[in-house]
């Protein structure tokens, strides 16, 4: 299926702004206005209503442009409800974006109604990622984008700076299904940080793990609720992104950055155990949006990249690990974008003790042996790698290198007296020379044997 077209894009990008507006319309009343407030430095705004004793606030957000535009566009905001369905009717039909099951798109309506994304709620997990498809320009695959639940996190010093507040999230939840019910925590059963309905619909509350609290849940004042604390989910909610869900005239919510999500996805994959269907899920959907970014949104990338490796070695190893277990193609994308090494993959670099090298007639190749932290490497180089040693402006060109515990066995001769004799030098300089956009591409024989690939890709 080809990509959604310009066209697409910018029906969504139209729809996005309407969103905003009615969503900014609909939470604010004509009989009132907009104050400011400083706080540390800088200036929040809120709607006042009444006055004397009867005066009360409501939370409006941190000044933006944006923000400032819409304020002063309040009152000239127009029901425009009948043609975001049309828009969102277009964005489905015409262009096959994704949208949530409607039990999950009404929900999100009732949390958005009652102001869970005005007071900085950010919608995560599958139905976010649904929604990168309109902003990237992409095609998702279909199975990455199936959901039959939600999550929404809120940094807990938010919640309480907001100095505002939605009904019970129960309350809210029951309005839509009756059947909703309080899941107990596990740990402490007074507390409720999950929801449930018939039929397995779910929806969950997270913040971010701080402190030295492990899993006792966190009370989100803003939101009415108590919230499960992860780690890693304080890189994931930083600084989101304004989207829309396809479900009705469009509902106005908050994401995470894209680059952030696709980043967060590979950390946590490698968290979760083998064979869990989360955990392929998540490196799926890793892999589409990396695979995206490198190519449309580079920078973006690179700079979640950058401060995500900065946060910690352990974010770090586990980064490396979930790179090194995504398609070859998107994961050499994503070295060049951030431009690292082949090295920082685990058991993806050689090292060589001066081997000896010998030349195989039968295929054309100088062989030799190295050593990766998973064991000895055969490696055998082609006549044509050896000719592009000299000329660096020429195309891309290919060595195999088969993982072996046998040695120094087959048909192999001394190295012949030829123009790539004379070209090489040894197996460590030959490796050196490598540009670091070149990473090894895992590769299935038809005799079954294991080759890596060491795929050179020069302008």
């Amino acid at each position: 299926m080809p990509a959604p077209s310009l066209v697409a894009q910018t029906t969504y990008v139209e729809l996005l702004e309407r969103a905003a507006n009615a969503a900014f319309q609909n939470a604010y009343a004509d009989n009132g206005s907009f104050t400011a407030k400083n706080i540390n430095g800088r200036k929040y705004w809120y709607f006042q209503t009444g006055t004397g004793a009867d005066r009360s606030q409501r939370y409006v957000g941190p000044e933006t442009p944006e923000l400032l535009e819409r304020i002063a566009r309040h009152k000239e905001v127009r029901e425009d409800e009948r043609e975001r369905r049309a828009l969102v009717s277009t964005l489905v039909r015409s262009f096959s974006f994704p949208r949530p099951i409607p039990e999950i798109g009404d929900v999100i309506a009732a949390l958005a109604k009652v102001g869970v994304f005005r007071l900085r709620g950010v919608l995560v997990g599958t139905i976010a990622y649904q929604t990168y498809t309109a902003m990237l320009g992409v095609r998702l695959s279909a199975g990455s984008l199936q959901a039959g639940d939600m999550d929404i996190a809120q940094f807990k010093n938010v919640s309480v700076a907001v100095e505002n507040s939605t009904p019970l999230v129960l309350d809210v939840l029951k309005e839509v299904d009756r059947s909703f019910r309080a899941v107990p925590h596990v740990s402490d059963g007074r507390r409720v940080t999950s929801y449930a309905a018939k039929g397995g619909l779910r929806v969950d509350f997270l913040t971010p793990h701080e402190g030295k609290e492990t899993a006792r849940p966190q009370k989100l004042p803003a939101l009415n609720t108590d919230a499960q604390p992860l780690r890693f989910l304080d890189f994931l909610i930083r600084e989101p992104e304004p989207a829309v869900i396809l479900h009705g005239a469009g509902i106005y919510v908050h994401v995470p950055a894209r680059a952030r999500y696709a980043v967060h996805k590979l950390i946590i994959s490698r968290r979760r155990p083998e064979g869990l269907a989360k955990r392929d899920k998540d490196l799926q959907q890793s892999e589409a949006l990396l695979a995206a970014l490198a190519e449309k949104r580079p920078h973006e990338l690179k700079s979640a990249w950058e401060e995500a490796h900065g946060r910690d070695p352990k974010w770090r190893q586990l980064m490396f690990e979930g790179l090194a277990l995504l398609a070859a193609s998107v994961r050499d994308a994503v070295l060049k974008t951030i431009a690292a090494p082949r090295s920082i993959i685990p058991d993806m670099d050689l090292s060589f003790d001066n081997p000896p090298a010998r030349y195989d007639f039968s295929r054309d190749v100088v062989t030799f042996q190295g050593q990766a932290p998973g064991g000895a490497v055969n490696c055998a180089v082609s006549r044509e790698a050896l000719d592009d040693q000299s000329a660096p402006t020429a195309s891309g060109r290919t060595a195999a290198c088969k993982r072996s515990s046998r040695t120094g066995r087959g048909s192999r001769r001394s190295l012949a007296p030829s123009t790539s004799q004379r070209r090489w030098t040894s197996p460590a300089a030959f490796w050196s020379r490598h540009p670091t956009s070149i990473a090894f591409q895992p590769d299935e024989r038809p005799n079954g044997s294991k080759f890596f690939v060491i795929v050179q890709s020069r302008a």
